[in-house]
């Protein structure tokens, strides 16, 4: 195993089986064929041809298109085809800046493969022995990915937040870190994937920040989602990472991009520049 096996996981796909999601032109995703028939019941939502998924006609707006994808994702959720209902919206097509064609509930993105962005903090602290990483443990509750390791604080990037105000928010719920020093996380770039999973695509962004805390901080959990915090050296962290399965996917590019950024690995590592260019996709 090795940090390009962890990238290479988070980028294992084949596009031939999926079919186009095309609304007003533009190619905002991509549905597995099963789903797509799954679709043909909608056709208030969506119309359905070999060539592509789309849009019924007739919706030629943002809050038309998010009404009627919005009622057919509700049946679906009823019916248990998509899980894991989160009441967040994410947004489709365009760039992340807007303008975007509509909104959707965040749960549904990977069937309709539309990039969804997150936000991924890596809090660490100096000392004379180096960097040391605060990792989180995930709940054995959390519906997804129970478990495993995380970033400190990480979060889906819902419509209506600016990306650092996502941070202050999540920073709060999830590790009880102040607002005031949660706000000193410094934005250092993204790293994006597209994995394909049982039920669709996730071709996603992650911004990335650092936040270096106190040595005397201690995170402390208080939505429920973490089961313990660990202040490891960034060596094991690097260990952990690059030998096992132990964090949640994505996290690995958040965690490898770090390793780069902060000399932890080197142009001297046999794979520097496939694990730089890799992490962006």
């Amino acid at each position: 195993m090795s940090f390009l096996d962890r990238i290479r996981e988070c980028n294992s796909h084949d596009l031939s089986h999926f079919t186009p999601f095309v609304v007003a032109g533009e190619r905002v995703g991509w549905v597995k064929h099963g789903f797509a028939a799954r679709l043909a019941r909608y056709p208030e939502a969506f119309a359905l041809s070999d060539a592509a998924v789309g849009l019924a006609r007739g919706l030629d707006d943002y809050a038309a298109r998010t009404r009627a994808v919005h009622a057919a994702l509700c049946d679906l959720a009823r019916r248990g085809v998509i899980p894991g209902w989160r009441g967040e919206a994410c947004p489709v097509g365009g760039p992340f800046a807007g303008p975007h064609l509509f909104e959707m509930e965040r749960a549904a993105a990977p069937f309709f493969g539309v990039r969804a962005y997150g936000v991924h903090v890596n809090g660490f602290v100096r000392d004379r022995g180096g960097i040391r990483l605060w990792v989180a443990r995930r709940s054995a509750r959390k519906q997804t990915f129970p478990g495993l390791l995380d970033n400190i604080v990480a979060g889906g990037q819902p419509v209506g937040i600016g990306p650092m105000e996502n941070v202050v928010k999540e920073a709060a719920e999830e590790a009880g870190i102040p607002p005031d020093l949660a706000a000193r996380a410094i934005p250092v770039g993204a790293v994006s994937y597209a994995q394909e999973t049982a039920d669709g695509l996730r071709p996603d962004v992650m911004f990335a920040y650092d936040l270096e805390l106190p040595a005397d901080f201690r995170p402390r959990n208080v939505d429920g989602e973490v089961a313990a915090f660990h202040l490891w050296p960034a060596g094991r962290v690097m260990r952990i990472v690059s030998r096992t399965g132990a964090f949640k996917f994505n996290c690995n590019l958040v965690n490898i991009d770090f390793f780069v950024r902060h000399g932890l690995i080197g142009p001297d590592h046999p794979d520097y520049l496939a694990i730089v260019r890799d992490l962006r996709r």
